[in-house]
């Protein structure tokens, strides 16, 4: 059997979204409007919102800049690298089309973009939908035939159409001192349990296989708004994350939807969340994505992370008694200021008792407004390749293990492609996409269809990817 290599090699900017696809072609004089979305999964709900808007206006999209009257580039600024990669991504539009508006994270910022690109038409920051409109407006009139620009219900997707992102609310209440999300996307604003539930049931109704449920705290879902009672299918429900995913949890058999819960802060009352996991009946996966960060305490502190004084090891352990299936994927900061020999040392012990399953990690960088740029002892770059190198040998022996131990189970798996050659590349339900691994299966699968949830039997193991056939 012929192992292609992982598509999510161990270096994968665990924040990165998947890439756009848009998969529709303009009709002849349409005004059109090419696409570019970075940064993470929020952000592409960003740009799945305002390409949907514009779509109701009329508008066409390209996937690339050719043959488009405009660019809209939505940028990451999550850190200095992703600022330069955003820079870079206006300066190829520029050169391409011509007509940029640029919006998101980085848009915050419009006097660095400015000096680098003064020639863009419009800045807009975070999810200031309007604003972009506006500048579209001004750029590209919009031109509607009634007769055939007609919005589909579900809105205009950028991912596959078997799964969908579902963003539940906008901002966040921490200060993390390495991170500047608060200062660009505000404070925590929820959205109301009834608007997400609808939106997840009209996807769901139009095929959306997967469903995976996103914010900057998901923990946190409802508290700005005290977790207050929506009107909900004749009852109500709280705006809370643990009735809205048992909502969520019912809106489909679990053989033919999967629910899927990302960026979840290890409150103590996440435990709530394991028995609906653990619960064969429901849509919810046994998947937890907690961005852990560190497990030494001062580094926590220093960090100024939330939840800083957690027993983490204790909780990981409270949530496998009840749920022992639970995929549990998180991701780290290594070389972060003041960091030592010694709390990067006890970070690998506790890697090693924490037997994470999916595991991403940063080396720590300065991101120009972050606190974190002034603590002392910033720890010199050598050194932080140094660590992030052991740190990922040490979860690459843990990944490989736990995988090699489910040579010979049976599983369901969802088809996110198969290529000429007949070769499907899937993912179980411990793998999210892009960030985590896939299971390919190479012979009997003509009939298959992408978006399907199959069972299949585990028949080989690499580091991070396994190998399939059908049962």
């Amino acid at each position: 059997m012929t192992q292609n290599p992982s598509s999510n090699p161990p270096e994968l900017r665990p924040d990165l979204a998947p890439q756009l696809q848009v998969q529709e072609t303009p009709r002849a004089g349409q005004p059109t409007l090419g696409m570019v979305s970075l940064g993470c999964p929020k952000a592409l709900v960003d740009s799945e919102r305002i390409l949907t808007r514009l779509r109701a206006e009329g508008y066409g999209i390209s996937p690339d800049y050719t043959g488009a009257d405009a660019v809209i580039v939505n940028t990451c600024g999550f850190l200095d690298s992703a600022k330069a990669e955003s820079l870079d991504a206006i300066g190829e539009a520029l050169k391409e089309n011509g007509k940029v508006i640029v919006t998101g994270c980085l848009g915050a910022e419009p006097d660095y973009i400015r000096e680098h690109h003064p020639r863009i038409l419009a800045v807009t920051g975070p999810h200031q939908y309007e604003q972009v409109l506006d500048a579209v407006h001004a750029a590209v009139p919009p031109d509607p035939n009634p007769f055939v620009d007609l919005l589909p219900a579900t809105g205009v997707q950028l991912t596959p159409r078997h799964f969908s992102y579902l963003k539940i609310s906008e901002g966040c209440n921490h200060r993390c001192k390495f991170c500047i999300i608060p200062d660009m996307r505000g404070r925590l604003v929820s959205r109301p349990a009834h608007a997400v539930l609808r939106e997840a049931e009209k996807l769901v109704t139009a095929g959306v296989r997967e469903l995976l449920v996103i914010s900057q705290d998901t923990s946190a879902y409802g508290m700005d708004r005290k977790h207050d009672l929506n009107p909900w299918k004749g009852d109500e429900v709280r705006s809370h994350i643990t009735d809205l995913t048992r909502e969520l949890g019912r809106l489909g058999n679990p053989k033919d939807l999967w629910i899927r819960l990302h960026y979840v802060y290890p409150y103590p009352f996440v435990r709530e969340l394991i028995p609906l996991m653990a619960d064969a009946d429901t849509a919810v996966l046994p998947y937890l994505d907690i961005p852990f960060q560190h497990s030494h305490p001062d580094m926590l502190k220093r960090m100024a992370r939330p939840a800083a004084g957690a027993k983490t090891l204790d909780e990981i352990a409270a949530w496998r008694a009840t749920c022992p299936d639970i995929t549990l994927r998180s991701t780290f900061i290594v070389g972060y200021p003041g960091e030592t020999e010694a709390e990067f040392q006890h970070l690998l012990d506790w890697m090693d008792e924490a037997q994470l399953d999916r595991v991403g990690c940063f080396k720590y960088e300065n991101v120009d407004g972050a606190r974190s740029n002034a603590l002392p002892d910033h720890v010199a770059e050598e050194v932080k390749q140094d660590r992030w190198e052991r740190f990922m040998q040490k979860a690459q022996a843990i990944s490989e293990a736990k995988l090699e131990a489910k040579v010979g189970q049976t599983m369901d798996v969802i088809i996110d492609d198969i290529d000429e050659d007949g070769i499907a590349t899937c993912r179980t339900k411990a793998d999210a996409p892009e960030i985590d691994g896939n299971l390919f299966i190479d012979e009997g699968t003509d009939g298959l269809k992408v978006g399907e949830i199959v069972t299949v039997e585990v028949d080989e193991a690499g580091e991070y990817d396994l190998w399939g056939k059908l049962g």
